[in-house]
């Protein structure tokens, strides 16, 4: 999640951001706190550092149609080694 998604996010009232600045639908202001916004961020830090090590899905789909449960176990390992690297809410 990067800072502009944490925004959208934590102020459902906001329709567009330009540079740094939040916007209503009617084009007004929205003040945001950068705080709460950054910490949005760094919660969900662990997600994408997950997406970029997992391995490929096809992996998995290959093991499903040739029915190889050796293929199939070795890509959970995969998965699961990946998610206990970065545990939910780490950074």
């Amino acid at each position: 999640m990067d800072k502009y998604e944490a925004i959208l996010k934590l102020h459902p009232n906001v329709v567009t951001i330009r540079g740094e600045t939040a916007y209503d639908k009617d084009d007004n202001e929205v003040a945001y706190d950068a705080t709460a916004v950054q910490a949005e961020v760094d919660a969900n830090a662990y997600k994408e550092k997950r997406r970029a090590e997992y391995p490929n899905i096809t992996d998995y789909l290959d093991a499903i149609v040739k029915g190889d449960d050796t293929q199939k176990q070795a890509y959970i390992d995969a998965c699961l080694a990946v998610k206990a690297k970065y545990p939910k809410g780490s950074v």
